[in-house]
C-alpha cells in the first residue's frame, strides 16, 4: 500500500507496510503513482512494469527522464522499500488467544472536580455516578493486582487520574510510598504519571511530583478567553490567571522534561494553531492541544463541516514549527512526534492503547473499565480489585481490537501509526469498539502527514547546518 501526499513543497511517498517514507522529485513521483494501479493488479515483473509505464507519455518527462525515475523506484521496490506486502494480517489471526498481562492503571484518585469543564466526558469528575475519593485500601489492593497481574514485565505505569486528583492527594502520596514498597522485591518499578487542573498544585505538590512522577499532564487549553469559556470554576469564573504560573513552575522545575499542558480545542477555537503558539509563548515546550470529542448536539462539537479548517491549521501550525525551530525556539507538538525508525512494537502498531487488557481504569470503589472514557458505562464492567477480571468475554472483545478488525482501518495509511483509533470514541459514535469516529480520522491523518513532512524539514535543516 503506498500513500502520495504534497506539503509545505516536499513529494512524500509513504510505503504502508514497510513503513519507508521517501522524499521524491517530482518525476519520482509521478512514476510511482503509475506503478501503483500495476501493482494493486498483481503485476509485480520489472520488465512488465518498464513496458507499461514507458508507453504512458506525459509531456512533462522525456522517455528518457521517465527511464531513469523508473530504475530507481524498481530498486526501491526490490529493498522491500516500495510497495512491500503486508506481512501483518496473519499475524493478528489468534489476538484472541495471545497471552496478555497488565501494564498500566489509570487510578480515579477523586471522583470529584473543583472546575466545572463544559466539556467534561467525566461529568464535573462524577462518571455517570456518584461523587467520592479513593480509598488507600482501594488504591492498594489496585496496585496489588497490577504487581500479580504484570507477568515478567518489570515496568508498570500508574496514572493518578479524575476528576481532579490533587482533591485527594494524601492518598496520592501514600499509594506512591505503598508503590515503591513493592517494587524491590518483585522486581518492578513504577512510573507514576499525575494529571491535573492546578488549582491545588503549590510547592509541597510539586516538590513531590517532581521527586516521583515520571511525567506531569497539566491541563490548560490556551489562551485565556479560550481556556475560560470552556474551564471555568463552578461560579463562572476563569481559571487561566491562577494556574498559569504554577504550570510555567512545572516546566522551569522539570528542565523542560517529562510534563506537558494538554488542552483541547472545539468549534469555539478553530483556530487551536494560535492557542499552540501562546503555549509555546509563554514558555512551554512540551505541548499537546485535541479535539473536543463530544455529541453532535452539544454547541462546542467538532462538525464534519469544520474539518477544512482544522485541516488547514494543522499545516499552519507545522510550518511555524519549523520556522521557530530555525529561530532556536522550538517546542515539541505531541499529535507531531512520530519515530520513522523505531517505533512501537508490531502489537502496538496493530491495537493501540491495550485498553481492556494492557492497561485499565480503576474507579474510586475499585470497579475495573477498560478505559477513563468507558468509566460508568456498565456494560463495560471487567471486574473489580477484590476478584480481578470476572468479565473476560468483554476482556476478549478487546484483545480482539485490532486494525484488522476495523473495516475503515484495513486500507488506511495511517493504521500502523494510529493503531485503529481510541476505541471508547469508535464505541461512542459507531457503537461498536471495532467501528471508527470519522471526524477523527480525518485528523488523525492529517496530523501523521504533517509528523513526516516535519521529518523531512528537521533533515534538510540538519544537512544545511552541517554545509
Amino acid at each position: 500500500m503506498i500513500h502520495q501526499f504534497k506539503n509545505n513543497g516536499y513529494n512524500i511517498v509513504m510505503d504502508v507496510n514497510s513503513g519507508s517514507i521517501h522524499v521524491v522529485d517530482e518525476i519520482v513521483y509521478h512514476v510511482i503513482s503509475l506503478i501503483e494501479p500495476l501493482v494493486n493488479e498483481g503485476i509485480r515483473d520489472a520488465d512488465t512494469i518498464r513496458a507499461a509505464v514507458l508507453n504512458l507519455a506525459d509531456v512533462r518527462f522525456s522517455r528518457e527522464e521517465l527511464g531513469e525515475a523508473l530504475e530507481e523506484v524498481l530498486e526501491l521496490q526490490e529493498a522491500g522499500q516500495l510497495f512491500a506486502p503486508d506481512l501483518y494480517e496473519n499475524y493478528v489471526f489468534d489476538f484472541k488467544n495471545r497471552q496478555t498481562v497488565v501494564k498500566a492503571l489509570c487510578l480515579h484518585i477523586a471522583h470529584d472536580c473543583n472546575l466545572a469543564c463544559r466539556y467534561c466526558f467525566a461529568e464535573e469528575g462524577e462518571y455517570h455516578g456518584r461523587r467520592a475519593l479513593m480509598s488507600f485500601e482501594v488504591g492498594k489492593k489496585a496496585l496489588d493486582f497490577l504487581v500479580a497481574n504484570s507477568g515478567s514485565r518489570v515496568n508498570l505505569e500508574v496514572d493518578f487520574f479524575g476528576g481532579e486528583p490533587l482533591m485527594n492527594w494524601q492518598v496520592v502520596k501514600d499509594l506512591v510510598a505503598y508503590g515503591r514498597s513493592l517494587e524491590e522485591p518483585n522486581n518492578k518499578k513504577f512510573r507514576f504519571t499525575l494529571t491535573t487542573n492546578g488549582v491545588l498544585l503549590d510547592d509541597e505538590v510539586l516538590a513531590f511530583a517532581n521527586r516521583e512522577m515520571a511525567n506531569v499532564v497539566c491541563s490548560i487549553d490556551g489562551r485565556r478567553e479560550v481556556h475560560d469559556r470552556m474551564r471555568p470554576f463552578r461560579k463562572g469564573q476563569g481559571s487561566y490567571d491562577l494556574i498559569v504560573p504554577r504550570f510555567q513552575k512545572v516546566a522551569e522545575t522539570r528542565n523542560q522534561m517529562n510534563y506537558y499542558v494538554r488542552g483541547t480545542f472545539t468549534h469555539y477555537n478553530l483556530d487551536f494553531s494560535e492557542d499552540v503558539k501562546h503555549l509555546a509563548d509563554l514558555g512551554f515546550r512540551q505541548i499537546s492541544v485535541e479535539p473536543v470529542v463530544a455529541q453532535p448536539q452539544d454547541d462546542y462539537a467538532i462538525r464534519r463541516e469544520d474539518l477544512p479548517r482544522l485541516l488547514e491549521e494543522y499545516d499552519r501550525l507545522a510550518r511555524e514549527m519549523i520556522e521557530r525551530r530555525k529561530e532556536g525556539k522550538g517546542f515539541n507538538f505531541f499529535h507531531f512526534m512520530i519515530d520513522l525508525e523505531g517505533g512501537p512494537c508490531v502489537a502496538k502498531r496493530l491495537s493501540g492503547c491495550g485498553s481492556g487488557t494492557e492497561y485499565l481504569a480503576v474507579t474510586p470503589w475499585g470497579d475495573f473499565y477498560p478505559c477513563h472514557q468507558f468509566v460508568g458505562q456498565e456494560k463495560f464492567l471487567l471486574g473489580n480489585v477484590e476478584e480481578g477480571i470476572t468479565n473476560t468475554a468483554v476482556r476478549d472483545q478487546f484483545k480482539c481490537c485490532n486494525v484488522y478488525a476495523k473495516d475503515k482501518c484495513k486500507k488506511c495509511f495511517a493504521k500502523f501509526y494510529c493503531s485503529g483509533g481510541c476505541a471508547a470514541n469508535a464505541y461512542n459514535f459507531s457503537g461498536d469498539i471495532n467501528g471508527a469516529y470519522e471526524i477523527g480520522c480525518e485528523l488523525q491523518k492529517k496530523r501523521v502527514e504533517c509528523a513526516i513532512m516535519l521529518k523531512a524539514a528537521e533533515s534538510d535543516m540538519e544537512e544545511e547546518q552541517h554545509d
